[in-house]
């Protein structure tokens, strides 16, 4: 059968993104053990341990408190609470951390740091797994067992406020509820109003048991404007007043009820120094956990300092504090000054309590379990614990009860920590088998494109894909066969729930077809090349055809790119790697422009050069080649070297223009640092969002918009430039009303607002252009196959991206949206018509100044500077769809916006539709080469130690990129008129 090389390649990325998403479901396993526990009655409790004769002691401990209340204020970190903001902002906090009765800890959140995974691990005490960052956007009902549940089924009453997301995680555990939407960012007020406005009702009425507050405004306005916006202080005050309201309330509460009560004042992730959260600095991960109570009361002089805990270790706590069963999947160890008020015997119950409950997780999970070294400390502890009991029972009161005790509690404490270090090492199960069934689906779709490289880049554009000849069908059918008798050996025998196990046989034998399909395919195309010796050269017809020194870079700085990926450092900082990528790239085209201007020629034309020659033979040979796609418009006249085609002021800006963009890149490097290592150093940006140099701002971003409206504006229509300039002109409405930016007329920006009503006037003139680009593209298509009509469509579909661009980026990263369009402009007019770079080559500059963009607007590969505010640019409320589809854009529109202005060069610089074609096959290909080869690499280095902190976010980026790729593909597919033409 045969297939275009567009379409070709875009089935292939298309069944890659399919592997992709098996691999990913199976290297983020989804947690299933709690749900099937979670259907079996509550287990009694260990009994206390005993010596000789049986304990009295079978129950669990009774509640330590009457009521607790639990303030989550959403990103606070804990120098916000410890630190200088704390003493000015936090007075009431901090008096009660210095002197009051409390106890103070820096509880630290493991990675991912979003809402839900963390709500999660203070209420199981369990690590979610990193796949929690995706199902952040529609939290599914919890499953495993948690203190909410315990608490219900104890029939305590709770109450909650605030984030939605408890009451999705937690539905129908909650007698009074009232949720906000967490992911509208913009609002940082009415979201905290709407949790406050309760307070005193509740308070006063006091029929609960359990107080839930989840405060969002501190988060909104890290996403908003930073940390170090003034807002900041403002709303640290503002949750100060309302933690002094609960205090004072549960402390007059105290004479009526037996038990003291407890205020819990915590965080459920911290806040990066760009306001973003998700990854693993210091500043993301350690957040503020403070314990009030009168039970806490302390002596005078002593000080407490905060001490460094574990998030897990929450659930442990309050599972104590109210009398409940610890959650079973809980690798949290209990904060012992909690209890160390309490009589020796308590103490060592509730030690041993949790010290039985981890030792029975590992058992679930390790093997060898006996041999672990906090399972044999839990033993020591528990005979040593038998022995005080014995001790206990004969005689009350002794010294060496005493110490007997406290070597027991050390012996306890000590094991306690042990076990939660082992079964925090044991969270990372991989799903194996749907690991590999995804990543032989991915490596055959590769292997396919590779082998596939010497049809698809040939003048026709077309390839022979082979799926009926007979030995095919006797190899497909055995590898199925195969396959099966594997699945089946895999599913009847695997000891853990596996995800491809789980689907339905028509699902899974689906996929088995698919990947005998390929294989057989890629064994039918691989013998073709080897029986024809097709090799892959640079022209695949012409037998001179030679790598130039631009094709050599190419290949070698893919390949480097593609080894720099196995090293942590690399991936943590790959931004380097494409900012020396493209500043090469340009060192290489000026030593190309220099040669093909100043050298002369000697007999051949330059290199790059699409010419004719006199002679049949070579006119034919150079007709068969990729290298004549871009531009075809002399043909048949002769084609004569570059030097004799420029003159003057044209001339010397091709030979300046490759010094220019690098001047361009340089600066674009200065305006955001990103990474891990350079973050936190000051740059341009930084300077430019400070509340002092807004006016500074005011100014670049309105150059920047000008400069956009110039260089656009010249391939729309009078239509489309109209909209396009009151488009521009919204966005800095928009800008100004949100108060980032300043009217000259108005310098104090008092009236902040929302900013809606602007930004959706700009949303109409991004639909109106895009709607009139697709007609004209329907139009030349169907009606008749106009080249003109075509091309201008394609141009305003990329200008209605372009203003969308302008509407979600941030007003300091508006120079980064001017310079792409400016560096696009010269490449053009300069560099690739000029020198006729082949599709091949235009293709691969434009992905990799696309990939360079991606980081130059300050992105990297952690969670945390995902821009997600430009998700709610002119909503309301929060409404998903348009969420996400509106943030992907906002992070990718570097890479999209770079791959629209390829198809639209490629489409108006040649009336021949094997140009796309092979754009198409070549930008798959160069998509498909790292990630195929990033998901071995973590594979082999899922053990790795920063695997969940730097190895499993790129992973997500690379999922999305390729899936970004694959609707690339299909537009280039779209736009190709190869039959159309050719008919």
């Amino acid at each position: 059968m045969r297939l275009g090389s567009g379409t070709f390649a875009t089935c292939c990325v298309a069944i890659e993104v399919l592997g992709i998403a098996v691999f990913l479901r199976g290297f983020f396993p989804a947690p299933v053990r709690s749900s099937a526990r979670a259907e079996h009655g509550a287990e009694p409790p260990a009994p206390e341990p005993s010596a000789g004769v049986s304990s009295n002691w079978t129950t669990l401990p009774p509640p330590l408190f009457s009521k607790v209340v639990i303030v989550l204020i959403d990103a606070l970190r804990d120098d916000f609470v410890f630190g200088s903001k704390g003493v000015k902002f936090m007075p009431y906090t901090t008096y009660l951390v210095e002197k009051g009765a409390s106890h103070s800890f820096v509880a630290e959140a493991k990675p991912p740091t979003v809402t839900m995974p963390r709500i999660k691990a203070l209420m199981t005490g369990s690590l979610p797994g990193f796949v929690d960052v995706i199902r952040n956007l529609n939290s599914p009902a919890l499953l495993e067992d948690s203190v909410i549940r315990q608490a219900k089924a104890a029939g305590k009453r709770i109450v909650f406020y605030g984030d939605e997301t408890w009451v999705k995680l937690f539905p129908k555990h909650f007698v009074e509820y009232d949720g906000t939407t967490s992911f509208f960012v913009s609002d940082y007020t009415e979201v905290d109003n709407n949790v406050t406005r309760h307070l005193d009702k509740v308070l006063k009425r006091g029929d609960w048991d359990i107080l839930i507050l989840h405060y969002l405004g501190l988060d909104h306005i890290g996403h908003i404007s930073g940390p170090n916006s003034p807002l900041i202080g403002q709303k640290l005050s503002e949750m100060d007043s309302v933690l002094m309201k609960i205090h004072t309330s549960l402390q007059s509460k105290e004479r009526e009820t037996p038990l003291p009560n407890l205020l819990v004042l915590c965080g459920d992730h911290g806040m990066s120094e760009t306001g973003s959260h998700g990854a693993s600095s210091t500043e993301e991960v350690n957040t503020p956990l403070i314990l009030i109570s009168s039970a806490f009361e302390r002596k005078p002089g002593d000080i407490r300092h905060p001490k460094h805990v574990q998030q897990t270790d929450v659930a442990a706590t309050l599972a104590i504090a109210l009398g409940l069963p610890i959650p079973k999947d809980s690798v949290g160890s209990l904060l012992f000054p909690v209890v160390e008020g309490r009589p020796m015997r308590e103490q060592l119950r509730f030690l041993h309590l949790n010290t039985v409950q981890l030792s029975k997780l590992l058992q679930e999970n390790v093997p060898s379990y006996e041999k672990d070294p906090g399972f044999e400390q839990f033993k020591m502890s528990e005979r040593l614990h038998g022995n005080w009991i014995r001790l206990y029972l004969e005689e009350k009161h002794s010294e060496v009860l005493f110490n007997l005790g406290s070597k027991v509690l050390r012996q306890y404490l000590d094991a306690l920590k042990t076990l939660s270090l082992s079964l925090s090492a044991q969270v990372a199960q991989y799903d194996i088998y749907s690991m590999m069934v995804g990543t032989v689906v991915v490596l055959e779709v590769l292997t396919l494109l590779l082998l596939s490289v010497p049809q698809a880049l040939r003048r026709k554009a077309e390839l022979e894909v082979p799926l009926s000849s007979p030995g095919f069908s006797l190899l497909f059918y055995l590898v199925i066969l195969v396959l099966s008798a594997v699945h089946v050996i895999v599913c009847t025998s695997a000891e853990s729930s596996c995800y491809f196990c789980g689907l339905s046989w028509l699902a899974a034998g689906g996929v088995m077809v698919l990947a005998s399909a390929l294989l057989c395919v890629t064994v039918s195309v691989l013998t073709n090349v080897l029986v024809g010796g097709n090799t892959p050269r640079k022209n695949p017809v012409h037998p001179s055809s030679r790598w130039s020194e631009l094709d050599l870079l190419i290949l070698l700085g893919t390949a480097g790119h593609v080894l720099s990926l196995g090293a942590s450092s690399f991936v943590e900082e790959e931004h380097q790697t494409w900012y020396f990528l493209v500043n090469t790239l340009c060192l290489a085209l000026s030593q190309e422009t220099y040669r093909n201007y100043f050298l002369g020629d000697d007999g051949e034309p330059p290199c790059g050069l699409c010419v004719e020659q006199g002679h049949d033979g070579a006119t034919a040979a150079w007709q068969d080649g990729p290298g004549c796609d871009v531009l075809e418009r002399d043909k048949g006249h002769g084609s004569p070297s570059t030097s004799e085609v420029l003159r003057g002021r044209e001339k010397w800006m091709v030979l300046a223009s490759p010094w220019l963009i690098l001047a361009c890149c340089r600066l674009l490097r200065s305006l955001n640092q990103t990474g891990v290592q350079w973050a936190h150093r000051p740059d341009l940006g930084h300077w430019l969002t400070s509340s002092d140099h807004k006016a500074e701002l005011s100014v670049l971003a309105a150059l920047s918009l000008l400069i956009v409206f110039v260089l656009v504006q010249r391939g729309c229509s009078p239509v489309s430039k109209a909209a396009l300039a009151l488009g521009l002109l919204g966005v800095y409405c928009y800008r100004a009303a949100i108060g980032s930016v300043r009217f000259p007329w108005r310098p104090d920006s008092k009236d902040i607002s929302k900013g809606i009503i602007e930004a959706r006037f700009v949303y109409v003139f991004v639909l109106g252009i895009l709607f009139t680009g697709t007609k004209d593209l329907l139009k030349s298509q169907v009606i008749a196959a106009d080249f003109k009509l075509k091309t201008v469509g394609l141009w305003e579909i990329y200008s209605g991206l372009v203003l969308l661009a302008a509407l979600l980026f941030r007003p300091h990263n508006l120079p980064v949206l001017a310079f792409s369009l400016l560096i696009q402009t010269l490449m053009t007019k300069f560099i690739w018509k000029p020198l006729r770079h082949d599709a091949a080559e235009i293709t691969v500059m434009h992905y990799w100044f696309g990939q360079a963009f991606f980081y130059f607007q300050g992105n990297s590969n952690n969670i945390a500077t995902v821009d997600i505010s430009a998700g709610f640019v002119g909503l309301d409320t929060y409404v998903e769809i348009p969420a996400v589809l509106l943030t992907a854009f906002g992070t990718y529109a570097g890479p999209v916006l770079w791959a629209s202005h390829l198809v639209h060069f490629l489409s108006s610089e040649t009336r021949s539709g094997s140009a796309l074609s092979h754009a198409c096959f070549c930008y798959a290909l160069i998509c498909s080469i790292p990630v195929s080869t990033y998901i071995v690499l973590v594979t082999s280095l899922r053990y790795h130690l920063f695997i969940w902190s730097v190895f499993s976010p790129k992973l997500l980026y690379e999922g999305m990129h390729l899936l970004i790729t694959a609707a690339v593909c299909v537009f280039f597919t779209a736009m190709d008129q190869t039959r159309l033409t050719q008919s």
